[in-house]
């Protein structure tokens, strides 16, 4: 991996690194949780452009065969969103949006604000969908998810674009891109929406019991008076992640492996 102060031009991962952070999610097996299908992996950079799209299935025409068709979108919109709402120095996972986009939610409305361009997101030969050619290289397609799947990846304490990962159970995709992100090694300063949080006061409030990164995805509230405030930045828990919420080190409120 390279370094350098630019990532508009996708040279600090490349498709190799993507392909074997996939990989790595892979082997990590039930850790993940969920029903152990094939995912789809999108990397964007730092302006939304995607730089590279894989898949753990099999790439081609048929790769709606054996991972959701649908997903490959999906995981370009989710690192859309982890890239257009996280910063320097606060990271936001897509999981994190899931309560404030709700109806009565403080973000109401946030999903529908960024559409998918969808001239640009259809176009191509799916013969190179999951390869080095894949028709939504080089293209900037927007859209916006608010589920987990989509994490903001970090060089130096700077964002330099982000990832997005579609395929299973929201609460899979979510840990099988912590997993990516790990091996990449370009994870947040600790600084994000589970970290870092004030109160309507302006007072800043203490951490989320168990998160050191900023941007875990929270699938349980502790039972104190803030209880109401970590709510705010929830989704619910999937099925069959119970796996991923219990293992040894993650705490009981976060799934991040």
């Amino acid at each position: 991996m390279t370094s350098g102060p630019a990532f508009t031009t996708c040279r600090d991962i490349t498709f190799e690194h993507l392909t074997a952070g996939v990989q790595k999610a892979v082997a990590a097996g039930k850790v993940t949780g969920g029903y152990g299908l094939n995912m789809w992996a999108t990397v964007v950079d730092e302006t939304g452009v995607v730089c590279w799209v894989t898949t753990s299935g099999s790439p081609g025409v048929t790769a709606g065969n054996t991972a959701w068709l649908g997903s490959r979108l999906m995981s370009a919109q989710k690192a859309n969103t982890a890239n257009a709402f996280s910063l320097d120095g606060y990271a936001i996972s897509t999981a994190n949006l899931y309560s404030a986009v709700q109806p009565g939610g403080s973000l109401f409305g946030l999903q529908e604000s960024n559409p998918v361009n969808t001239t640009l997101a259809y176009a191509g030969n799916p013969a190179f969908y999951g390869t080095q050619k894949d028709p939504l290289k080089g293209k900037r397609i927007g859209g916006i998810t608010v589920f987990g799947g989509g994490l903001a990846l970090y060089q130096g304490g700077k964002k330099i674009g982000a990832l997005g990962v579609s395929g299973d159970t929201s609460c899979r995709d979510h840990a099988f891109a912590w997993q990516i992100r790990s091996a990449l090694n370009l994870l947040p300063g600790g600084i994000g929406s589970t970290t870092v949080n004030f109160n309507a006061a302006g007072v800043q409030q203490m951490p989320l019991a168990g998160a050191k990164v900023g941007d875990e995805m929270i699938i349980g509230t502790p039972n104190d008076i803030e209880a109401s405030y970590w709510n705010s930045w929830s989704q619910p828990a999937c099925p069959n992640s119970i796996d991923a919420i219990k293992v040894p080190g993650n705490g009981t409120l976060t799934t991040f492996k």
